[in-house]
């Protein structure tokens, strides 16, 4: 039997990867008392196969179990039950960002404690477990889909094998990069339609724009050029393991040269049997 135990810090993701786990076929239990391990390990391998794959997730909710959580493992692995560690860790600034998002309290913090100064004694009770873990996930730049990705490389049998999922996304440079890029293509260089009076109400998404910008050679020559690196390098992701991949365009405000560029590779991707999504973030400001 299977045996993961899901723990880390507030708010850096066990509950998402737990849920992801579900989708694995994990039989997933929340917060579960430390004390009560190796007595649900026992239930488990009672029914003799019917629970072969087991996640369960404890932090500092479980107010003393942390002096047992190191002691219980060892425990159940002596019970013929392979039993690992995923750690689920962010940086200090996501965690507090995230805690200011959802108005929740920090399981540590009290009054007068900051939610700072209770992240930073978590991460000290949690120090010895971290240095057992198993495997460590950073979840502080990573979106749902990404920490989706990262948990079935990690975890998934060979009934999950996916193949790479490509989202082309166009941005604009005045509102930033986007974070969860793994290429950036700059467009800026292209004529822009925003100086055309007739097209600066439109986007890259309306023909006429598209039209203005494939006029010139440069711009498909450079779809071209995309196309060709991309070729040779989605193979070699995939063979990697790699999930998923963020190809993102920018222009300056992510409306029109990025959007058209995103569009029209989207489009060859999925004419050459590629997954593939376009997302267009800055389009509409």
């Amino acid at each position: 039997m299977e045996f993961l135990i899901i723990t880390g810090l507030s708010g850096a993701g066990k509950s998402r990867a737990a849920d992801v786990l579900e989708d694995l076929d994990y039989y997933c239990v929340d917060n579960m008392p430390v004390a009560l391990m190796p007595r649900f390990a026992e239930l488990c391998l009672a029914t003799r196969g019917r629970y072969e794959r087991v996640a369960l997730v404890t932090d500092v909710r479980e107010k003393n179990g942390f002096s047992e959580l190191l002691r219980t493992i060892d425990e159940l692995n002596a019970m013929d039950c392979s039993c690992r560690i995923l750690y689920m860790d962010a940086d200090l600034k996501t965690l507090i960002r995230r805690y200011k998002e959802s108005r929740r309290p920090h399981p540590l913090a009290s009054r007068g404690t900051s939610v700072e100064a209770a992240v930073q004694r978590e991460a000290e009770l949690l120090a010895p477990v971290r240095e057992r873990a198993d495997y460590i996930v950073d979840t502080s730049n990573l979106t749902l889909g990404m920490l989706q990705n990262r948990l079935f490389a990690l975890f998934a049998g060979e009934e999950h094998k996916r193949g790479l999922e490509v989202t082309v996304m166009s941005f604009g440079y005045k509102h930033g990069l986007p974070m969860e890029a793994d290429l950036v293509f700059d467009a800026r260089f292209l004529p822009n339609p925003f100086y055309v009076d007739k097209l600066r109400a439109l986007s890259g998404l309306d023909l006429p724009v598209k039209e203005f910008l494939f006029a010139c050679p440069q711009t498909r020559v450079f779809l071209e050029k995309m196309q060709d690196l991309l070729d040779f390098l989605l193979p070699l992701y995939a063979e990697e393991g790699k999930l998923g991949l963020t190809v993102a365009i920018g222009c300056t405000g992510g409306r029109h040269r990025s959007v058209a560029l995103a569009s029209a590779l989207n489009d060859y991707f999925v004419a050459h049997g590629v997954s593939s999504v376009n997302v267009n973030r800055d389009v509409d400001k």
